[in-house]
């Protein structure tokens, strides 16, 4: 019996040695090295101050990195304009589990950043260049960084890829059209007609007189619209997260380029349109949509089609936050194509 045993561990130990030994990928960093600590001197959290050049002179944006990852690195561009890194808490609950490192970034004119008070600086090139002043003060490059636009981010991440796409690994536009015009007629003729036709109406008057101070116009468009499209929650529960970054919108630079509400588009962005050279987007794309989006889920299938990288996901309960009302299918797609991305490289 004895000998036995003896034969039984010692093929045991044989085969232990022969099976395949399983590493973790450098796309997969073990915990330690996710959340590493990078910083020299005193740690403040990973946030960095950027300093950036406009026209006006210089400023600085606000980031915060979250993780460690050498090959998958998601920088964000949040909505509005001028809405705040905020809204993007929710991946905390989703990307560090993968090993995905990303970035938050308050562009210039949101909260966390400088707020200068002149309407010449928001224009969509200015935020162009200043995206390429923040990518390259942070590091990232064409093996590693992935954009993620949300909603205007998905404009200011179009309109980078059109002129940059070579610095980049890849593009995730999530819930925005390719064109402003196609979008407001999605909003006239589409979304109005599912309102209430007296809300509609008291709706377009008060719009017609430019009284968007009104109380009234939010009050019917938070139940009517918002509570619809933006987010499918009744507002009294809506995430802490999204009310905080509410509250700091800066309305000078949302009005000025988006207009007074999300209901449509009347600002310096109403006739932007890149449909027509989506083709020249050559890296790899995912599009992401939902079906109650305050955009067209037709539309964002069909900009994936005319990419030659381009994938589309939808989010079949979600609307324009399908991150927080659709977060297991938007979550899984988004990782998916990360991971996807990363190991086709």
């Amino acid at each position: 019996m004895k000998t036995g045993f003896i034969l039984l561990l010692s093929a045991l130990l044989w085969l232990s040695c022969q099976a395949p030994q399983t590493e973790k990928t450098p796309a997969s960093p073990g915990l330690r090295d996710y959340f590493a600590n990078t910083e020299t001197g005193v740690q403040d959290g990973n946030v960095r101050m950027i300093p950036i050049q406009t026209p006006l002179g210089q400023y600085k944006v606000w980031t915060k990195r979250f993780g460690n990852n050498p090959r998958i690195k998601v920088l964000l561009l949040h909505g509005g304009p001028a809405c705040t890194h905020e809204y993007f808490e929710c991946f905390e609950n989703f990307l560090p589990a993968e090993g995905i490192e990303f970035i938050y970034y308050d562009q210039l004119g949101s909260a966390y950043s400088d707020q200068p008070d002149d309407t010449s600086l928001w224009q969509l090139p200015r935020f162009v260049e200043e995206l390429e002043q923040v990518r390259q003060a942070l590091g990232l490059n064409k093996d590693n960084c992935y954009l993620l636009g949300h909603s205007w981010g998905g404009i200011l991440a179009m309109e980078y890829a059109m002129k940059y796409q070579d610095n980049i690994k890849g593009l995730i536009i999530s819930n925005m059209m390719s064109s402003c015009p196609a979008y407001g007629r999605y909003a006239d003729e589409v979304l109005a007609k599912q309102l209430p036709p007296a809300v509609l109406d008291t709706i377009r008057r008060i719009e017609a007189r430019g009284d968007f101070s009104n109380p009234k116009y939010m009050e019917l468009l938070v139940p009517h619209f918002y509570t619809q499209h933006i987010l499918r929650m009744p507002a009294e529960e809506w995430p802490e997260p999204v009310n905080r970054m509410f509250a700091h919108l800066n309305q000078q630079v949302y009005v000025t380029m988006q207009g007074p509400s999300e209901f449509g588009i009347g600002g310096n962005l109403a006739q932007w349109d890149r449909s027509a050279e989506l083709h020249n987007i050559k890296i790899p794309t995912l599009v992401i949509g939902a079906t109650h989006d305050t955009m067209d889920p037709k539309h964002m299938e069909w900009m994936a089609g005319q990419m030659p990288k381009g994938t589309f996901l939808l989010c079949p309960n979600g609307s324009h936050m399908d991150m927080w009302d659709d977060q297991q299918v938007y979550f899984q797609g988004l990782i998916k194509f990360l991971k996807t991305t990363d190991a086709a490289r």
